[in-house]
């Protein structure tokens, strides 16, 4: 069984609280109830005021292991990372949505490019 990290942060400012660790394995998937009676952070929390983010296994696994998450956009649930910056080293990027997405959206973009080039290519517009 694998089982995947989950998020927990601040419904209203995005700021994380607690990242649970994926695990895999003979394993047990604790519920976000026994989150929350195991975790500090979490227990001191109102519920209701904590959102959840529940990842798959692997799910941006290199965002995290070159960046770091620095939050969570409330109102879209996107995850928030910071990376070491090539200009500057030692220094840190500003919070940005995850790299890993980013480069998945613009392989897409390209493989649709080349499929319309393609297209036109076959029809003699070209």
């Amino acid at each position: 069984m694998q089982i995947g990290r989950k998020i927990y942060f601040d419904k209203g400012t995005g700021v994380v609280i607690q990242i649970t660790s994926e695990r895999a394995g003979s394993i047990v998937e604790f519920t976000e109830d026994q989150d929350f009676e195991m975790y500090a952070r979490l227990a001191e929390r109102v519920k209701e005021t904590v959102d959840v983010i529940a990842l798959e296994y692997g799910d941006y696994a290199q965002d995290f292991i070159e960046g770091r998450l620095t939050g969570v956009n409330p109102t879209t649930k996107e995850l928030l990372f910071s990376y070491p910056d090539p200009q500057a080293p030692g220094e840190v990027t500003p919070p940005q949505p995850a790299l890993s997405v980013e480069v998945a959206a613009l392989k897409e973009r390209q493989e649709a490019s080349e499929a319309a080039i393609l297209m036109l290519m076959d029809f003699g517009m070209m």
